[in-house]
């Protein structure tokens, strides 16, 4: 790995990884609510944040210094992967300045294989952050040489409603079994599972719908009554 490229992974060690996006095509799914939801986490001490979109990406880069982990979702009747699926996904969220570009990484049918896909991440001299499901799955990102581990997809892979809290169990094993950094993502949506997480060993955690989405927000309340 590049020298610049260690650095900016240490630079988020045990904190908080913003991801602001906004539930697509609600009133909040703007460059500009994007751009807003970002320095306002930034203010409240996120030190990396997670960006979905070219024109969202474009807007973040010019405007904060912070790493940045670019995704693109896309979906497609033919593949049931969203996050970032092509290679030109992965040429164009590098051309804009993710410096880390997070992919699924899963064994579900995709257009290019996970290999091809970290590949080109390294091409761009990138950082390849596997977000995974499962044990497997990260076992197949780390020899194609992902950099990253996250959690994210635990829970989303089957026609299941995802559970309502984090897969702690999964980030443990992913923690114990490699020495990559292990970053905690997908319903980490209290302080205190924060918290916990850190704890673990995780090397850093993403919050996302907790910090922007104040629709699911809402509704959490609403849902307790």
């Amino acid at each position: 790995m590049y020298k610049k490229n260690k650095i900016i992974i240490n630079s988020f060690k045990n904190s908080l990884i913003a991801s602001c996006q906004p539930i697509p095509q609600g009133p909040l799914d703007t460059p500009s609510f994007v751009l807003a939801s970002a320095k306002a986490s930034i203010i409240g001490g996120a030190r990396a944040l997670r960006i979905e979109g070219f024109k969202n990406l474009k807007l973040i880069k010019k405007n904060i210094n912070l790493p940045v982990i670019g995704i693109k979702k896309r979906v497609s009747k033919k593949y049931p992967i969203i996050i970032t699926p092509l290679l030109s996904d992965v040429e164009k969220l590098s051309e804009l300045g993710a410096e880390i570009i997070a992919f699924d990484s899963t064994f579900r049918a995709r257009p290019y294989s996970v290999g091809s896909i970290i590949s080109k991440i390294h091409s761009c001299k990138k950082i390849a952050m596997a977000d995974c499901s499962t044990i497997k799955d990260a076992i197949n990102s780390i020899e194609n040489g992902a950099d990253i581990l996250s959690t994210t997809l635990s829970g989303y892979t089957n026609e299941k409603l995802p559970p309502k809290n984090p897969d702690f169990k999964f980030l443990n094993q992913l923690i114990k079994k490699f020495k990559v950094p292990i970053i905690a993502e997908g319903r980490f949506n209290t302080p205190f599972f924060y918290k916990k997480a850190i704890n673990l060993g995780a090397h850093a955690v993403v919050v996302g719908t907790a910090l922007n989405r104040i629709e699911l927000i809402t509704k959490s309340f609403l849902d307790e009554v």
